[in-house]
């Protein structure tokens, strides 16, 4: 025979049963008013097999009471118990009946059978459903490979290991171009080919368009080469079709050799970043790198970056530009510096990537263009600000200079150089910049000329007032023939299309005298004067 508590406990769980053998009716009971509905609907059970079960807080209530009384009047074979729960304003009510003969000893025991049964199908039911969830969350639900997560367990559970990833170089632009469906499909292809293909490691699915092998067991640096090696000749020419069309996938592997692996997938995605800025079918991360050296001194600067940013603390420092001839100053070129905290100065080389990562690139144009324009307004001297081909087709930055050129004392004192070594791929826009600039006085020039993109063409499509001839020609043209040659040819040219020529990277005396000898008409270097800010 089972107790109440055993009862009691299966109430608590909340079970609910309804099959053919056990039928179930609950009642709610607030007030001695309820009773005769309540009778009245057991009264028409008819059914000798009966246990009641009475929930309430307290049991010696007068509602209580009444109850069992006339519980007792309708159905005066059932076995009645009295359970609790901690409802003070309510009391439940369940009647059990069940649908076959039993000795009334056993009515007890059988409807805990019943509850137990139904209790039991239900637990299996949910622990099939929790696997099946679970699955799903450790599976990838495009290419149905294990995902990241289960990687990270089965990781959990191995000491030794070689981990391997690979993703696909040209996805984006497939992805661009063919548009996400055909992308989707894409990962499933090569997960398909992969998994056929090379069957000797597990294969996992990682975010975006990234795999990943796991070797179980560690590996020497040359033995992972050469593995590494076989594994990127299997994989470079997969192709896959869609729809007549033959799309080529290009993959790069990358892994790490390292006793702890601890920040495995760090590494490895450290050295599968670098291997693809090398253009490296797959690198090898090992601690001497210092990658994390590198990627924490980044951050470290991204800080101090922005921080700068935020706090306008971009600076213009000025360099002369003085007449070859003369040695007269004749304008000062305004050079983008960073202030940090503690009153470091920072070289556009070392902020200016930082800053474009961070899109914030227009705020130090725009904090130059306002600094220099402030500086010139008491200085009576031409200048010059760089503006790269980003700059001149960003629409919020075109019309921003032109309302500073428009009101401005300024606007025809001022030159715009033009960075040659990025690349124009609309001229259109380049050339309206241009004949803008020039309606207020403006002049153009195009910086670094000879390094880059340059070729001469550049100087038939730009209307320019100078070019700067880059100082990787410049600095070596009294001990090298042909950089000498090459600056010559510039400067003949420029002369026959009425162009102003400037020589960069003046280093020395040597230098300067050739660049005399050369009739370059305006000269700049540290031999003349060094970036500084004005006085």
């Amino acid at each position: 025979m089972l107790t109440k508590l055993q009862l009691k406990v299966f109430l608590e769980n909340n079970v609910e049963v309804a099959n053919s053998v056990l039928d179930t009716h609950n009642f709610t009971i607030m007030s001695v008013n309820d009773i005769p509905n309540i009778i009245d609907d057991i009264r028409v059970l008819k059914n000798s097999n009966i246990v009641i079960h009475i929930l309430s807080l307290l049991h010696n209530t007068s509602l209580i009471q009444s109850l069992k009384s006339e519980l007792s009047k309708v159905v005066p074979n059932a076995k009645v118990l009295l359970l609790r729960h901690n409802e003070k304003s309510t009391i439940n009510l369940t009647v059990y009946t069940l649908n076959e003969d039993i000795e009334e000893d056993e009515i007890t025991d059988k409807i805990f059978c019943e509850l137990y049964q139904d209790s039991s199908d239900k637990e299996i039911t949910i622990n099939k459903y929790r696997n099946k969830l679970f699955n799903r969350y450790f599976t990838d639900h495009l290419t149905n490979l294990p995902n990241v997560y289960q990687l990270r367990r089965d990781l959990e559970d191995n000491e030794e290991f070689s981990l391997i990833i690979f993703n696909i170089d040209n996805f984006q632009t497939i992805n661009n171009f063919y548009g996400f469906i055909v992308g989707d499909y894409v990962i499933e292809e090569v997960g398909i080919y992969i998994k056929k293909n090379i069957t000797e490691h597990k294969l996992y699915r990682l975010p975006g368009d990234e795999f990943a092998f796991v070797i179980d067991k560690s590996m020497f640096f040359y033995d992972l080469k050469e593995h590494l090696n076989n594994l990127y000749q299997q994989m470079k020419d997969i192709v896959i079709k869609y729809q007549g069309t033959n799309i080529f996938i290009d993959i790069t592997l990358a892994s790490s050799v390292n006793k702890d692996n601890s920040d495995v997938f760090s590494k490895v995605s450290m050295a599968l970043r670098h291997a693809k800025e090398i253009g490296a079918p797959f690198w090898i991360y090992e601690n001497k790198m210092n990658f994390e050296n590198n990627y924490e001194k980044n951050l470290q600067l991204s800080e101090v970056v922005k921080e700068a940013v935020t706090n306008f603390r971009i600076t213009p420092y000025y360099q002369a530009i003085v007449d070859t001839k003369t040695s007269e100053i004749k304008k000062y070129e305004c050079l983008a510096r960073l202030i940090d905290v503690d009153g470091r100065i920072l070289s556009p080389l070392d902020f200016i990537p930082i800053v474009k990562k961070m899109k914030n690139y227009n705020i130090v144009t725009k904090t130059i263009i306002d600094k220099s324009f402030a500086t010139f307004e008491n200085i009576d001297f031409e200048f010059t600000i760089n503006l790269s081909i980003e700059d001149i087709v960003n629409k919020e930055m075109f019309l921003f200079i032109m309302d500073k050129l428009k009101n401005s004392k300024v606007a025809k004192r001022v030159t715009f150089e033009l960075l040659e070594s990025d690349a124009i791929e609309d001229f259109e826009k380049v050339e309206r910049f241009i004949n803008e600039v020039r309606r207020y006085g403006a002049k153009i020039a195009i910086d670094d000329f000879g390094s880059g993109y340059s070729n001469f063409s550049y100087l038939t499509k730009i209307k320019t007032d100078y070019i700067k001839i880059d100082g990787s020609l410049v600095k070596d043209i009294d001990i090298d023939k042909n950089s000498f040659i090459v600056v010559e040819t510039i400067v003949e040219f420029a002369k026959k299309l009425g162009i102003k020529t400037i020589a960069e990277y003046v280093h020395s005396s040597n230098i300067m005298n050739n660049v005399k000898k050369l009739n370059i008409d305006y000269s700049q270097g540290f031999y003349i004067d060094e970036p500084s800010l004005l006085a």
